[in-house]
């Protein structure tokens, strides 16, 4: 997982975009990340609002703190709904859409 890098004022970036939020500098890096991170915040979906998403529910919308900082909105697998829960370690895993797209998404780190 790679987000951009400002290199001007050195904050990470999430969403990707053109210009630093927070300085406005159009000079970025793409920078790894380690992948892992904490549930901040959480919502499960059981009534989704297009038909597409029917057979996937319930369907748990996630915020989650990446270890480096930013907060990343995305969708957590290999959890029950009933197991989710803030402060929660998770991994990034891929969902792969076509050759050109990977979605990221958040699976639950394994106990010890």
């Amino acid at each position: 997982m790679v987000l951009q890098r400002c290199l001007a004022c050195g904050r990470l970036i999430y969403y990707p975009r053109p210009a630093c939020p927070h300085c406005l500098s159009a000079e970025y890096e793409w920078v790894e990340m380690r992948g892992t991170g904490s549930v901040y915040t959480y919502a499960i979906v059981w009534r989704p609002q297009h038909e597409f998403f029917n057979d996937l529910v319930p369907i748990v919308l996630a915020t989650i703190e990446l270890t480096e900082g930013p907060l990343v909105v995305t969708s957590t697998v290999n959890c029950a709904p009933e197991e989710i829960e803030i402060g929660m370690p998770v991994r990034v895993v891929f969902d792969r859409v076509n050759d050109d797209v990977a979605l990221p998404k958040f699976e639950p780190l394994p106990r010890k």
